[in-house]
């Protein structure tokens, strides 16, 4: 079956954009990520949403781009892996020859606009047992879930932190990142703690920001002549929706089922992938991705990254943006792994935060409570 090709992506202004809400980051990261492949909003086909602070945000954003006649609408809402499984949507609908041309995006004022404190927000009725016991998502749970591993395998906070200075390093190099002065483990351990046994720089950033991916058929690639980044595999899962107690396993994610599932489809190994873009809400996130993936076995996810295993000059170069830990976090994150996933395959960097030789990549979201996982490989074709 043809591969779509992702041919153009972009970001919004990120940071703090208080003059705008999340349409308008949606909306320039869109035109943006077209004129990156040579697109128009004149070509575009389709468009797949997640996010928006409004109902039905597709048909939202395809009204506030005035768009004519979309054929491709997606709006599936699970969280930070939203984006990765839209790649699975297009691809099925560009095979049925429904469109040429569909933009992935993503908007978001985080962290200036309204609703920003949501910590108290019962939007469900298990939220009215657990906000009692004053667990505050998500870094209560989050933390709940790496103390469970450091339980279980004896992980160490150290060896988290490990992860936090590894992503500082590669944010150092990006002019973009929120944060990019060096950080050392003591620093992380040092940091305001937040919920044991994170500490303040355990902890994504709170952002505002857009971004958007756009994903082409074969053919229109071709007319192009963009660098074909082939979506090689994509899978996603579920294992439960907010409610920490409700995961079956706290040490395991949906990216152990989508991680072979993604990889099998695409034809290749962990060890094949050249550079790794993972949801990295907390240093749990990335560690246990890392894992389930099958990057190395379970329960020594804090071994593998010691020694600067994801930092530039690694065996395995991961979030070489930044990553949420230091880039940034609108909220949604996935859409950002994608957009790194494909820079670096391009080779758009110089010096020592372009991968060497990338020709695979793994780019993998995360969403709600560890709740929702999406995995994709993208792949520089000749």
């Amino acid at each position: 079956m043809a591969e779509p090709i992702v041919a153009g992506v972009a970001e919004s202004d990120l940071g703090e954009t208080p003059d705008r809400n999340w349409l308008d980051n949606a909306g320039i990261a869109t035109v943006r990520a077209l004129e990156d492949a040579g697109l128009a909003l004149e070509d575009v086909d389709g468009v797949a949403v997640a996010g928006g602070n409004d109902y039905m945000p597709a048909l939202v954003l395809s009204e506030y781009l005035d768009l004519e006649e979309p054929s491709v609408l997606e709006g599936t809402e699970i969280g930070g892996s939203s984006f990765e499984s839209f790649c699975g949507h297009i691809g099925d609908a560009m095979a049925r020859g429904r469109a040429d041309v569909v933009v992935i995006a993503y908007g978001s004022t985080r962290k200036t606009g309204p609703g920003r404190d949501q910590s108290l927000e019962i939007t469900h009725p298990v939220d009215g047992f657990v906000r009692p016991t004053g667990l505050f998502r998500p870094p209560g749970a989050y933390a709940m879930a790496a103390r469970r591993h450091m339980h279980e395998y004896g992980t160490t906070e150290e060896q988290l932190a490990e992860i936090a200075v590894a992503t500082r390093e590669w944010a150092s190099m990006n002019p973009k990142a929120e944060h990019q002065d060096s950080i050392t483990v003591d620093d992380v351990l040092e940091s305001r703690q937040i919920a044991e046994p994170f500490n303040l720089l355990d902890c994504c950033l709170v952002s505002d920001g857009g971004g958007a991916v756009v994903l082409v058929s074969e053919e229109k690639a071709r007319e192009l002549g963009v660098p074909e980044i082939a979506v090689s595999g994509v899978a996603s899962t579920s294992t439960h929706r907010q409610d920490i107690s409700e995961m079956p396993d706290m040490t395991t994610t949906g990216a152990a089922v989508t991680g072979p599932k993604a990889f099998e489809q695409a034809g290749i190994t962990p060890d094949d992938v050249d550079v790794a873009q993972l949801y990295d809400s907390f240093t749990y996130t990335a560690l246990v991705t890392l894992e389930d993936l099958g990057f190395c076995e379970k329960g020594e996810g804090g071994s593998f990254v010691e020694g600067g295993t994801t930092a530039p000059g690694g065996e395995l170069p991961m979030n070489t943006q930044g990553g949420g830990l230091s880039y940034c976090h609108p909220g949604h994150f996935g859409v950002f792994v994608l957009i790194e996933a494909v820079r670096q395959l391009r080779g758009d960097y110089t010096g020592d935060r372009q991968v060497d030789g990338a020709e695979v990549a793994v780019a993998h979201g995360t969403g709600g409570i560890l709740s929702s996982s999406s995995t994709v490989v993208l792949r520089r074709e000749a």
